[in-house]
């Protein structure tokens, strides 16, 4: 394991901000490299893999463990681009829980205990995808995204949790609109990036 390189944008430890484990204390491991190209993508230093330096797959759970989380967040860019069975592993070895973030535009290869769906209508999830997912995530960036989140909510398991996500910038316009489409779909739950608020990473 221990010549494993691993193309990380950044780590730290924080809360996570959104969806179903929105408050839990989380490490977060921020792969490099993404070819979707949200264009309102708050990370979008994150796309090009080689302006980041690899870490030792080693070095990176040493940093875990030392931070006493019990749940790793892997995130991008977009993770499921690589093969991620190794640090899986590794990190399963340690009895900690894993999710993983994906716009599912790839097949997710490794172990995870929780996967968070997240489709961009710039390279739409890969079918095989919906079905394993333990939460879907969708961005209301405009009112068409109301159905278009009604399209994918079919393509997902019924045990699935649905939340909807206003994009930062459209949150006044869109909010509104969300709290009345929730009530009246009680299946769909709101998610709000409380790590702005809290000004958190």
């Amino acid at each position: 394991m221990s010549d494993v390189m691993i193309p990380l944008m950044e780590d730290f430890y924080s809360l996570q901000g959104e969806g179903f484990y929105s408050g839990r204390a989380a490490y977060f491991i921020r792969y490099a490299g993404c070819d979707v190209g949200c264009v309102w993508c708050d990370v979008k230093e994150s796309w090009d893999k080689e302006a980041h330096p690899e870490v030792e797959l080693n070095t990176l759970i040493q940093r875990v463990k030392d931070s006493g989380t019990d749940f790793v967040v892997i995130t991008g860019g977009e993770p499921a681009m690589y093969d991620l069975t190794t640090i899986t592993e590794a990190l399963h070895a340690e009895n900690i829980e894993i999710a993983i973030e994906t716009s599912g535009a790839y097949k997710i290869v490794g172990n995870f205990d929780w996967i968070c769906l997240s489709p961009k209508k710039f390279k739409m999830p890969i079918e095989e995808n919906y079905a394993i997912a333990t939460e879907l995530k969708m961005i209301i960036f405009n009112k068409s995204d109301f159905k278009w989140a009604e399209e994918l909510q079919a393509k997902v398991s019924d045990k699935c949790i649905l939340y909807m996500q206003p994009e930062w910038d459209k949150s006044k316009e869109m909010l509104p609109l969300m709290v009345d489409y929730v009530k009246e779909h009680v299946e769909w739950n709101v998610s709000l990036q409380t790590h702005k608020f809290l000004n958190i990473p």
